[in-house]
């Protein structure tokens, strides 16, 4: 109870609650104005795909952490870089409704209204909104599949489709794949790719060991979304370029392996 009431004010049965108030069984709790306080903005350029009165589509760079206590953090830079809305039931700061790893770049959906907060949760859990990510993994995987593995014991799946493969002298191969996760399990692309015996390039948590390239970062980003809008229901299919430096390793790797061969 006190966590929530530091955080803005809670009322139980209609009457405003201390941090002594006690809970039971059949009581209705109510939390309001949870953002009392303004999140510090942290005023980096993002680059913002998509955006209307009640939610935005931006791109997350690697290394920023999407959310949490830190100050540099996607949350604090939403609004420096979106529009306010002027809806009825706005947002006073508009919040990712996903993550993504600190790690991985690319396309995270924020809220702006409280009704597509809630109607983007909503989708979410019921795997409504078809996301797809790019990796280049060590390996030469098949040209298409599925990865099927469980992960903590839950059922877990990721369709992958082979985009490119160049030889490369230190991993014989790399390919660039293209993902759709149907499940949401923490890290399971990164898990289902290293468990099938393709590890994402750059990936320190689930690399082989003497495999791990230090300095150039984790090689996986949400490039597409596809999902109807949580107000209008127009249908959304929203894309962003695949990083440079995955071009670039893998033309880079490409021309090393022609030198020498």
């Amino acid at each position: 109870m006190k966590k929530a009431i530091d955080r803005g004010e809670v009322y139980v049965n209609g009457e405003k609650a201390g941090t002594g108030k006690h809970v039971a069984g059949g009581d209705i709790i109510e939390l309001f104005d949870l953002q009392k306080r303004a999140p510090k903005p942290y005023e980096i350029d993002i680059s913002v795909v998509y955006e209307d009165a009640h939610l935005a589509v931006v791109v997350k760079p690697a290394g920023l952490m999407t959310a949490g206590n830190a100050f540099k953090t996607l949350q604090n830079c939403l609004d420096f870089n979106l529009q306010k809305s002027t809806e009825e039931f706005a947002l006073k700061h508009a919040r990712p409704v996903h993550r993504l790893d600190a790690a991985t770049s690319g396309l995270i959906i924020a809220a702006k209204t409280t009704q597509a907060q809630i109607r983007l949760g909503e989708m979410f859990a019921a795997r409504e909104i078809r996301k797809k990510y790019a990796a280049v993994v060590i390996g030469k995987t098949a040209e298409e599949g599925f990865f099927n593995a469980a992960i903590d014991g839950k059922e877990s799946s990721t369709k992958y489709e082979r985009a490119d493969c160049v030889p490369s002298l230190r991993n014989e191969h790399l390919s660039l794949l293209h993902l759709y996760p149907t499940t949401g399990r923490t890290h399971q692309i990164r898990k289902h790719t290293s468990g099938a015996g393709f590890p994402i390039f750059g990936d320190k948590l689930y690399g082989k060991e003497g495999e791990i390239y230090k300095g150039k970062g984790l090689f996986l980003a949400a490039i597409g979304l596809e999902f109807l809008h949580p107000v209008s229901s127009e249908l959304l299919c929203i894309s962003t370029a695949l990083p440079q430096k995955f071009t670039s390793l893998l033309r880079r790797e490409k021309r090393r392996w022609q030198r020498l061969n």
